[in-house]
């Protein structure tokens, strides 16, 4: 059960529920027990009045502990112990553990995909943008990318597990997989925040191109005639007109401009080799084939992820930097 506090009255301890959307406050999950007083100060600073607080969730420290014991000189006796009850006390407190652990993961669990679906969203309504208003859209992506950086990625596994198939808005999914993938990717390639942010621009617009064409055209089919294929190319030469009306930074045109390039040339529009393509190009070529693999445009060809990495690595190896 929870109750509503005033952000003045606020404590170390308080379990408390931002009823914000996930980019208007600074925190990784909207539901926390606050663990410092620099936490409350960032709390107060979101304008609020009033917060969201759960009693039954929160560890209050009491008055009593906070002031310091007597000094005594005597040497305290250790508690005697019952050993005839040590090993079903151990046994229930570990049981006791382990729910409390696994109650959390299904929370944060519940927090990242709840994420996940608000940032598909925003992604569409960035998307809605580039062409009548590309500045503001410029900025919305900024914002998506950041968020993902400080929110979404807090967690590797979880992020890898909310990835969804793209039922729905798969251009939405397909940008947010292939974003997220990448930026785990950077992470551990050990990446400066910097170069970050421009990998994850690049990858959320990476496909922004296909705004200007036609439906049908958006995802290629082994159907497409060669003037369709052609046709569909173009979406690269689009996303780096969109990107430069955006004001993107050259790093992240450079993703955009060399997502459908391959190491050995086999690519496209310009058939580069692993020598003149971007690190940050080479990581979302890879990831870009990885997400289609898993969620083709027909579903009954999409193959695990455990099938999808097995392919690259036997019949990718020369075409992506695995």
């Amino acid at each position: 059960m929870s109750a509503t506090i005033d952000v003045r009255e606020l404590q170390v301890g308080m379990f408390v529920h931002l009823d914000l959307g996930w980019m208007a406050h600074p925190f990784p999950l909207g539901s926390f027990r606050i663990s410092s007083t620099e936490q409350i100060e960032k709390i107060r600073s979101l304008g609020l009045q009033r917060v969201r607080w759960s009693p039954e969730k929160s560890e209050l420290r009491r008055p009593s502990e906070s002031q310091s014991p007597e000094p005594s000189s005597e040497r305290p006796e250790p508690p005697a112990v019952d050993k005839t009850d040590a090993t079903p006390q151990s046994a229930d407190t570990q049981s006791d553990a382990r729910r409390k652990v696994l109650s959390q993961h299904r929370a944060a669990q519940f927090q990242c995909e709840r994420q996940y679906v608000q940032a598909t969203r925003e992604w569409r309504r960035m998307s809605d943008k580039v062409s009548s208003d590309p500045a503001a859209a410029r900025e919305a992506a900024a914002s998506l990318s950041q968020a993902l950086l400080d929110k979404m990625l807090v967690d590797r596994d979880l992020s890898i597990r909310v990835l969804a198939d793209p039922a729905g808005d798969r251009s939405a999914a397909h940008a947010m997989n292939v974003t997220i993938l990448s930026l785990l990717l950077g992470r551990v390639f050990g990446l400066a925040r910097a170069d970050m942010m421009e990998l994850g621009l690049g990858a959320m617009l990476h496909d922004i191109g296909k705004i200007d064409l036609a439906d049908r055209l958006r995802f290629p089919d082994h159907d497409f005639s060669h003037a369709e294929h052609a046709a569909y190319r173009e979406h690269v030469a689009c996303g780096v007109r969109h990107g430069r009306a955006m004001g993107l930074p050259p790093a992240a045109l450079l993703v955009i401009a060399q997502h459908h390039e391959q190491c050995d040339g086999s690519g496209f529009p310009q058939k580069r080799t692993i020598d003149s393509m971007s690190a940050a190009a080479r990581i979302l070529s890879l990831v870009n084939r990885y997400d289609n693999l898993c969620n083709p445009l027909l579903l009954s060809n999409a193959l695990t992820p455990h099938e999808a990495l097995s392919l690259l690595f036997a019949q990718g190896r020369q075409k992506f930097d695995v």
